[in-house]
């Protein structure tokens, strides 16, 4: 089958890519935070919301003020990385609907009128923008640790005190300790997880 992207770029971005669980005593380009976002922002996003919001924390001040939220299975990989990025969702992403979806500015009413659908829009779409995010990343040659185990709330009043973010999840980024890689975990074959109707 002929892919768009040859195939190292396929086991760059997915075959041959692991989660990081620790990193190596390299920094990041800060300038690659930049590239990494000018290029995850173009992901497919229902009606363009973009909720996505990107806190990145780099110095080992800010680092300390995510330890006390994290589980202990979480402490290691977050002090090792050179940069954690929590990956946010803006929780009123709509008033920005207007702007961002043209075709249909009225659509931010609908958002307005139900909590709940703005917060399922808030969650699913941030978490796409968060796996663009990781894409992006390995694309510029970085290694990702996306995890959960934090404590949200406490994430949420640190970094996104007075806004309207909250949390989804965090990412570590850098260049991963490949001595550090746990085995290779199975993946479902197409038949047993996929239809085709």
């Amino acid at each position: 089958m002929d892919f768009a992207i040859d195939e190292n770029a396929r086991k760059r971005l997915f075959t041959d890519a692991r989660t990081a669980n620790l990193f190596l005593n390299k920094p990041v380009d800060p300038q690659l935070l930049t590239e990494i976002y000018e290029l995850m922002k173009w992901g497919p996003t229902s009606m363009n919301g973009c909720p996505a919001r990107i806190a990145f924390v780099t110095t080992p001040e800010a680092k300390e003020r995510i330890m006390p939220a994290l589980v202990d299975g979480n402490i290691k990989r977050v002090r090792s990385a050179p940069v954690v990025a929590i990956i946010g969702m803006d929780m009123e992403f709509y008033h920005y609907l207007p702007t961002m979806y043209p075709p249909a500015p009225e659509n931010k009413k609908i958002f307005e009128n139900s909590e709940i659908a703005a917060q399922m829009t808030a969650l699913r779409n941030s978490t796409l923008q968060g796996a663009y995010f990781i894409m992006a990343a390995r694309a510029a040659g970085l290694d990702c640790g996306p995890m959960s185990g934090f404590d949200n709330v406490y994430i949420d009043q640190e970094f996104f005190a007075g806004t309207h973010v909250k949390s989804n999840f965090l990412c570590t980024l850098g260049y991963a300790d490949p001595s550090r890689h746990y085995p290779r975990g199975p993946r479902f074959k197409f038949e047993s997880v996929c239809q085709v109707l």
